[in-house]
């Protein structure tokens, strides 16, 4: 496959950095909305025609480098017996794991359940163009952990989680292991049907403190990167709110490290090992302004582009509810239209 996005991860030389969104396959676009608008959430994601239509939808819409599987970081937990239902305000699980005294026996793997996932990537490889290429993803451990213990999602602090964390820190290895196990098997069955890159989602990096972070879970990241890239499939991290524990990563964590909104780029390039590539990190909040002040902050990638290859654009977290679609197209053709080399 000849492609911008992963020629750059592999090393080779690009006449332009590739752009892709995180969250590009759902709520920036209109025709998204409008297919929503007829299916809920969980028929989106588990009938696979539906999911590699809304996989490809921004290949076109935004003009993007690639294509990340519809799915949700969220089907781990489903997948180890966790009642889920996606809400107007979120996820929500029916029994939140910081109820129980031993948590871990509540888990029952059921790998199966995630068979509709490799239906949805064999589909987006039968519908997609020869030079999209697709990017797999899953959750990491912490980011997962939060939600089960939580039991609600994104509009949480998850702060009876972290209390959990730090008062039955004994019991934690034993959760970690059981997400992790299952993840790994969830990984494989992504590369086994085709998937192209794969990006690993800790979003909640920065709940807990860079040590912790490195002493507990950061063994399991290394463990899933080793599988993927032992694959011969580049591995991108994405440790959001991380800050200065970007230290603490090397080589053997990722290929790339995506960076979020809070960290300079070049503040990121100038701490890690060069060997890693970057990705990141535009604000998504300045999607919201006019054209006019998008593009001035804009033209500070260009010198960052120029100077280093071993990098692709994209925000610094995922696209907004309400994030103008106009907008979001105006950066993906800005970015297309510089002269970067």
């Amino acid at each position: 496959m000849t492609s911008l996005f992963l020629d750059t991860l592999k090393g080779k030389f690009t006449s332009r950095p590739p752009v892709w969104y995180m969250r590009q396959a759902g709520r920036v676009l209109p025709s998204y909305l409008k297919i929503k608008e007829k299916y809920s959430f969980w028929q989106l994601m588990k009938e696979p025609e539906l999911a590699a239509k809304v996989t490809l939808l921004p290949v076109d819409d935004l003009g993007v480098d690639a294509a990340i599987l519809f799915s949700d970081i969220l089907v781990i937990p489903y997948a180890l017996g966790m009642g889920l239902d996606f809400t107007d305000r979120g996820p929500v699980f029916e029994k939140p794991l910081k109820n129980f005294g031993n948590p871990v026996t509540r888990l029952k793997p059921e790998p199966e359940k995630l068979g509709y996932i490799y239906d949805a990537i064999e589909q987006v490889k039968k519908a997609r163009t020869a030079n999209t290429p697709l990017i797999g993803f899953c959750g990491a451990p912490l980011t997962v952990l939060s939600f089960m213990l939580q039991g609600l999602g994104s509009r949480s602090d998850f702060s009876d989680a972290v209390k959990w964390m730090f008062s039955h820190r004994e019991k934690l290895p034993a959760l970690i292991d059981a997400v992790t196990e299952l993840t790994l098997v969830y990984v494989k069955n992504q590369i086994k049907h085709g998937i192209d890159a794969f990006q690993l989602f800790e979003t909640n990096a920065g709940l807990i403190p860079n040590e912790f972070y490195r002493q507990v879970f950061l063994p399991s990241v290394e463990k899933i990167a080793t599988v993927v890239r032992d694959a011969g499939i580049p591995f991108i991290f994405f440790p959001k709110g991380i800050g200065s524990g970007l230290q603490m990563l090397g080589p053997q964590h990722a290929d790339f490290i995506s960076v979020d909104w809070l960290t300079p780029l070049e503040r990121a390039r100038n701490i890690l090992d060069t060997s890693i590539g970057l990705q990141g990190n535009l604000d998504p909040r300045l999607l919201f302004a006019d054209k006019k002040n998008i593009e001035t902050e804009l033209k500070n990638y260009l010198n960052f582009g120029r100077k280093y290859q071993n990098w692709i654009f994209n925000l610094g977290h995922g696209f907004l509810p309400g994030t103008p679609f106009e907008n979001a197209r105006f950066v993906t053709d800005w970015i297309k239209e510089q002269t970067w080399r």
